[in-house]
This record gives C-alpha cells, sequence and structure tokens, in this order.
C-alpha cells in the first residue's frame, strides 16, 4: 500500500529531474500538498461514491499525513520531517511573495 509515497517520490524526481532548481522542488512539494487537498475536497463535496473511496483509499489528505502515515505521529523523525515541511512552506511563501513583489 506505498502507492502513495511510489506517486510522490516520483512527482519530485521527475520536476527535479526536468527544471534541476531548488525552487522547483520546493514549488513541487508544496503544489503535490495543494493537489492531495484538493481531490480531498473533492471526495468531500461531490457526491460520487466511488470517486469517495478511490481518493480516499488511495490519496492521503496532505503530505504531513502521508508521513505521519509511513513514520507514526511520535518520535525523532516524525519531528524532523514535519519542521522541514514547515521550513518548505516557509520558503514557498517567500518565493510567492517575491514574485508578488516584483509584479508591482
Amino acid at each position: 500500500m506505498y502507492i502513495d509515497l511510489i506517486l510522490f517520490i516520483l512527482l519530485i524526481i521527475l520536476i527535479v529531474f526536468f527544471f534541476r532548481r531548488f525552487s522547483s522542488f520546493i514549488y513541487s512539494v508544496v503544489a503535490v500538498d495543494i493537489l492531495f487537498r484538493l481531490l480531498h475536497f473533492l471526495a468531500d463535496h461531490v457526491p460520487v461514491e466511488e470517486l469517495s473511496n478511490l481518493i480516499n483509499k488511495y490519496i492521503p489528505t496532505d503530505v504531513i499525513g502521508m508521513i505521519s502515515r509511513y513514520v507514526g505521529m511520535t518520535g525523532f523523525l516524525y519531528t524532523i520531517l514535519i519542521w522541514i515541511m514547515f521550513i518548505i512552506y516557509s520558503i514557498c511563501l517567500f518565493y510567492i511573495i517575491r514574485i508578488l513583489v516584483r509584479r508591482k
């Protein structure tokens, strides 16, 4: 049942391989997280039971949920990975704000 982890890693590797920039890695992690959240929003608000079951079974709610599924919600590794995600979100926010300021 590692399909979500395998897909996540493949997406990150493909994006980094094609773009080869640190910002591409940051954007890809956040984009995958947003994709997971949007799919779960659809599963919760679209009245198609097959779609909801498929999304809830194979797709994690977010990247942090995927981390907690495989690492657990306690321990040193979980704490490190959660802080790494916090740093990734912070860097992404910095990039977004920088882009918005440049457009002015």
